[in-house]
């Protein structure tokens, strides 16, 4: 059987989109109007609504019920 290898991440999963998103919009800026931007655009809002949900599901107000 072969053994995976596993890889412990530094940074925790919303900052980690955030910082994608960030990123995503900066190289936007630098793109003229048109599909590509757009694309990136779309891009960063996913991984920002991606970031806020995640944040959402770790809350402590987020139980199941008993």
């Amino acid at each position: 059987m072969i053994k995976r290898r596993r890889f412990v991440q530094q940074d925790v999963l919303e900052e980690r989109l955030t910082a994608e998103a960030k990123s995503l919009r900066i190289e936007a800026k630098t793109l003229s109007p048109g599909v590509e931007k757009e694309a990136l655009l779309k891009k960063a809002r996913q991984a920002d609504v991606a970031a806020h949900m995640s944040e959402w599901l770790r809350s402590p107000g987020l139980r199941c019920p008993e």
